[in-house]
């Protein structure tokens, strides 16, 4: 078969194409330049270069044709542009998920099939396997087996005509395998540190990032005593248990102030510029509307604890749509609100506005615009954006 490699300069995707090779496949690299701007990046460099410079280097080694493509228009207009939207309306988006159904497996994908290839690889740690008896195939996305390393989550938008097409040749393997493999094949990468931050971009400093178009506002720092909890009323049905906590003003106290609500994401603690706690202080929301800052203190704050969370009904997202569940109806799941999160035992409760999900257990830090990811088993069923 004819894959394409999007060869990043990682050690991840280069044993993916190392195994493909070995595999017997035709293997060609593709690398993506995605992002030139270094306004808010750390160091003030992207390291794109770098990272293009040893991805040559790696396809030398393994004696495959290497191709340099540049999607930064389509990853500023899918990405970039959606990022800034969702900041400037108090949510805090997940861009690596974006840049995965958007970029790497829509526009990169597409490329690679212009240039004759029959499918494209990457060094995601995840799985897909083909539903036995499925006519036509029907593709399930799994986690990888390193649960460490597991990045299902960041997958958790792909279609089925996207994973027809996709491959993770690492996803059976643990992050120590495919350093050892890569040694042992003589690679570059082998010792190479793994990358941080955002997808393409790197780490950056949010603010200053954020100013390139959301300028600088002062706004109130609110302090929400535990008390203003105790005092709530008793939450009742599901979209109560499911809601975000409302607050005002007056429901607390003003201690300081900041430069824009919009730089800040639930469960924040540094950057607030405020000291002599006995406990750190934590952001229990963001009102960007209003530019008002919301905190509390001490990580076991009832702010920062929720039960449940609400995805409106256009957001929803299913990996295998013959899994949707009916609306009116409810199934249990295995639930991750971020990253690495633990799976989280929950119900999934369907009805015509939006899917909730009711955890087991009280939460930390959910937070409006990141996406929230359910599981059976292995299987990741379905995603969708926190709408609150």
């Amino acid at each position: 078969m004819k894959v394409a490699v999007g060869l990043s300069g990682g050690v991840d995707s280069s044993v993916a194409a190392l195994l493909l090779k070995r595999q017997g496949h035709e293997v060609t690299a593709l690398f993506m330049q995605n992002w030139h701007d270094t306004a808010g990046t750390l160091h003030g460099d992207c390291g794109w270069e770098d990272d293009k410079a040893i991805a040559e280097l790696v396809a030398k080694k393994l004696d495959i044709p290497f191709h340099f493509i540049d999607l930064s228009r389509e990853y500023r207009q899918r990405v970039v542009d959606y990022m800034f939207a969702e900041y400037a309306r108090g949510r805090t988006p997940n861009p690596d998920v974006l840049c995965n159904r958007e970029i790497k497996f829509d526009v990169f994908l597409k490329t690679a099939l212009n240039l004759g290839a029959e499918a494209v690889a990457t060094g995601h740690y995840a799985r897909i396997a083909t539903v036995a008896g499925s006519a036509p195939p029907s593709y399930a996305l799994l986690a990888g087996l390193d649960a460490n390393k597991d990045q299902s989550y960041f997958l958790c938008q792909l279609s089925q005509a996207q994973l027809e097409k996709s491959l993770f040749p690492i996803g059976h393997l643990c992050k120590p395998e495919v350093r050892r493999m890569a040694a042992e094949a003589g690679l570059p990468t082998a010792g190479r540190k793994d990358s941080q931050g955002i997808c393409f971009v790197g780490k950056i400093d949010l603010p200053v990032f954020l100013q390139q178009r959301l300028a600088p506002r002062t706004g109130a720092i609110i302090e929400i005593m535990p008390a203003f909890h105790d005092n709530r009323p008793a939450a009742g049905g599901l979209e109560e248990l499911c809601a975000p906590y409302r607050y005002h003003p007056r429901s607390g106290k003003k201690i300081g102030e900041h430069n824009g609500a919009h730089c800040y994401t639930v469960g924040q603690r540094k950057g607030l510029g405020i000291g002599g706690r006995a406990e750190p202080l934590f952001v229990l929301a963001a009102d960007a509307e209003n530019n008002i800052l919301y905190v509390g203190e001490g990580q076991r704050h009832p702010g920062l604890l929720r039960k449940g969370l609400r995805i409106a009904a256009a957001g929803v997202h299913w990996i295998r749509p013959e899994q949707a569940v009916a609306a009116g109806t409810s199934r249990r799941c295995l639930a991750r609100i971020r990253y690495r999160q633990p799976l989280q035992a929950a119900t999934l409760y369907r009805r015509d506005d939006a899917v909730y999900i009711l955890f087991d257990d009280m939460q930390r830090g959910i937070t409006p615009g990141q996406f929230a990811a359910w599981y059976d088993g292995e299987e990741l069923l379905g995603s969708g954006v926190i709408s609150e």
